[in-house]
């Protein structure tokens, strides 16, 4: 009887470790799309990323550098101040209204060519909000300016 017992035991522990083994997978299987790294311009021209690697690129958008294209699309220029990455939108969705040269903006896609293909754009939601993240990389390159009150 007392066998039966310790086998019984061992085939639930044996089943709860593969059930578990599983379940991390799938959970690292769902993430690897959702997890997207915020990179500065900076950071993307020191070490360039995969053509298929899809993330977030911040920064501001240089004055004078948007330029419209067919439909939504449009290129501009994203910089922290210190360099500067070329983007294309080539989204479905048109340009957000608050999206301007010399606001702070994320856009997010791939880094292709030296060019960066953006699919979607964060543009601030009022006058006087701007990406946490971007405010930190302009700040640690010394462009950050505080806004007026």
């Amino acid at each position: 009887m007392k066998s039966l017992k310790k086998r019984r035991r061992i085939q639930v522990l044996l089943g709860a470790a593969v059930a578990l083994v599983i379940a991390v997978g799938l959970i690292g299987y769902g993430f690897r799309d959702g997890i997207n790294l915020y990179r500065s311009p900076t950071q993307v021209s020191e070490n360039a990323p995969a053509p298929e690697e899809y993330f977030q690129l911040g920064g501001l958008v240089k004055e004078g550098s948007i330029v419209n294209g067919d439909g939504v699309s449009f290129d501009f220029v994203i910089t922290d101040g210190a360099v500067e990455i070329p983007v294309s939108y080539i989204g479905n969705d048109p340009r957000p209204d608050l999206f301007k040269e010399g606001q702070g903006t994320i856009a997010k896609g791939h880094y292709r060519d030296g060019r960066f293909e953006a699919r979607d754009l964060l543009a601030k939601h009022d006058e006087t909000y701007m990406p946490r993240e971007v405010v930190d990389t302009l700040k640690e390159s010394g462009v950050y300016k505080e806004p007026e009150s």
